[in-house]
């Protein structure tokens, strides 16, 4: 097969592209294809679920990317190598820092500095003007982009079926020629297979705020789109032959996979020349005689011993004394924080103060928590009081820097009723329509699709219209919406963490993100810290300072008089957030549960 699909767009450009990546992916090794590029636009978000996708399938994701310019016309942009790769994730990391989340800012200048190790496809526009040529601004950015870019420049060729395809190729033939750019074919994929082209035409609607009744030239021109057989291209390209074989040679050109990816996390500072793995273990025997201060039981010392041998196996020392790190910043800040979940079954955690589950009480098991068999990095989560949490997200920024912290994406995804909602409007259904059909839903149940949930609040289940809607919102239905942000995962690198993956703006005042998700940087081996908070921390917080400020009492409930009925109401006056729900002292008595 001598041509590869170079201009792929996933639904990761949000409301554009008519298919997952998954598909796209799994449609394109159906047709026998060896590899195709993901180019969405000005973001990588989708390419590791193409890539996860393609593993083990003797298949090859280009990781690549379409660069929308403010100053010229788009380019398609291929890394050859990890050291573009990274040049590509900082220069879209530097676009999306300008502005805010959801757009990215770049210009020429900007390609021109980062190009080095990359291949470049120019985009035409979709049209030729009056005199069937191209607008001649195109002309001229395409002659500064061939001396700027020189010989790894090409120029896209893509059909428009609107009966000026061959004048429209003569032109890009004649352009290729004026400027040295070798011509190349692509098919501007936006969704995997034909039966796909109704649902991106109502994405454009729900983007453009229209109906599929006055869209009228917002929608594409055709219905062509779609991930064609590599025989398919070779015929709409006849007069064409080098345009195809070219993509071969720019698939051959970019070796570089997400494989070569290698994560590193940060090398903890450790005192006195210590190693990670050394401090880690003078931490733990200081917080184990600490809390042991009896002696520190055979058993127990036993299990520390067996947490030692598997964490330094696996090379998890740093990424604990992270977490303690974290810990003891809180504690400096009297900020009330508890690690909880499968790290309660660590030892070594109980004797950092990391958590509070004493091993002499509950028979834990470490290999709940992390085990080798399971593959997969440990995952401490540390609850902060909710109104100081982000103390401690700031001080993580502060100490790793922004280029090298950033918080997981949490990828928005369209439920049932956005589905049905954003399709009727765009299928012009009126409002009040939309608000009965989707107060209807429950879920996407088969009683009712069968129509008599449906008819029970006045539609017609056999009407047409009707069902068009609710085929293409069974369609619509889990694609992504946006990026928002992990309720506190953090990544952080010991290198740029621009040169993994691009960061961008979170909606909220100083924070940052990173495009990827969970199961993303899990399927790429990276880290993640989770900071997050917890509501009843601050009401015990606002418990402790009413009781210090009225009876003087730090942290020493035994002093409370035991039939004070002032303290217990003044407790539940600082349940500011509805947890403690406190009818009687003879119901539930307040005083064990804070001394826990």
């Amino acid at each position: 097969m001598n041509y590869t699909e170079l201009q792929v767009t996933t639904n990761f450009s949000f409301l554009r592209g008519g298919s997952h990546p998954e598909e796209l992916v799994e449609h394109a090794i159906a047709l026998g294809y060896k590899a195709i590029a993901i180019t969405d636009r000005n973001t990588l978000a989708g390419i590791v679920r193409a890539h996860a996708a393609a593993k083990n399938k003797d298949f090859r994701i280009i990781p690549a990317c379409r660069l929308d310019l403010l100053d010229g016309p788009s380019l398609l942009a291929y890394p050859t190598d990890r050291e573009a790769y990274s040049r590509l994730s900082a220069l879209l990391t530097e676009g999306n820092l300008r502005t805010e989340k959801g757009q990215c800012h770049l210009y020429k200048t900007d390609i021109y500095r980062n190009a080095k190790g990359m291949k470049f496809i120019a985009v035409p526009p979709s049209a030729l003007n009056e005199s069937f040529d191209f607008d001649p601004s195109f002309a001229e950015n395409l002659q500064e982009y061939r001396e700027k870019l020189g010989a790894h420049l090409y120029l896209g060729a893509v059909r428009s079926y609107q009966g000026d395809d061959m004048k429209k190729l003569y032109r890009l033939d004649q352009l290729s020629k004026r400027f040295d750019i070798p011509l190349v074919a692509t098919n501007d994929v936006h969704y995997h297979n034909l039966q796909r082209r109704e649902l991106q035409d109502i994405l454009t609607c729900i983007r453009e705020k229209c109906t599929i009744y006055n869209a009228g030239f917002r929608l594409h021109e055709n219905a062509e789109r779609y991930l064609k057989p590599a025989a398919e291209m070779q015929r709409l390209f006849f007069k064409f032959p080098e345009a195809i074989e070219r993509t071969r040679e720019i698939t051959d050109a970019c070796r570089f996979s997400l494989n070569s990816l290698k994560y590193v996390y940060p090398e903890e500072l450790t005192t006195e020349g210590r190693t990670p793995m050394e401090e880690l273990k003078h931490l733990t025997w200081i917080g184990a005689k600490k809390r042991f201060q009896n002696g520190i039981p055979p058993d127990v010392h036993a299990k520390i011993l067996h947490e030692f041998k598997f964490i330094e196996e696996m090379d998890y020392a740093a990424y604990f004394l992270t977490v303690y790190d974290i810990v003891r910043f809180a504690n400096q800040q009297k900020i009330l924080c508890q690690g909880r979940g499968s790290a309660a079954n660590s030892v070594i955690c109980y004797c950092l103060g990391i958590t509070a589950v004493n091993p002499e009480e509950i028979d834990l098991l470490f290999e709940r928590f992390i085990s080798s068999a399971r593959n997969e990095p440990p995952d401490i989560d540390v609850d902060f009081e909710h109104e100081r949490r982000e103390e401690v997200m700031q001080y993580i920024y502060n100490k790793y820097g922004r280029d090298r912290a950033g918080i997981v994406a949490t990828v928005t995804q369209v439920r049932q009723k956005g589905a049905v909602r954003d399709v009727a409007k765009a299928m012009g259904m009126s409002m009040d329509a939309v608000n009965r059909l989707s107060s209807s839903l429950w879920e996407f149940s088969d009683e009712w699709f069968d129509g008599k949930i449906i008819s029970e609040h006045g539609f017609d289940p056999n009407d047409p219209h009707l069902a068009k809607i609710l085929d293409l919102a069974g369609q619509y239905k889990g694609f992504p919406r946006q990026l928002g942000q992990h309720t506190g995962g953090f990544v952080i690198t010991q290198g740029k963490l621009s040169d993994l993956c691009p960061i961008l703006n979170a909606r909220m005042e100083n924070r940052t993100c990173i495009e990827w998700n969970k199961d993303d940087i899990d399927t790429l081996g990276f880290l993640k810290i989770d900071v997050l908070a917890l509501g009843m921390l601050t009401c015990l917080r606002k418990a402790f300072d009413l009781l210090k400020q009225h009876y003087n009492i730090v942290h020493d409930l035994a002093s409370i008089p035991p039939n004070d009925e002032k303290v217990y109401d003044m407790i539940c006056r600082a349940d500011t957030i509805g947890v403690f729900q406190i009818e009687s002292r003879a119901q539930q008595s307040m005083l064990p549960r804070l001394e826990a």
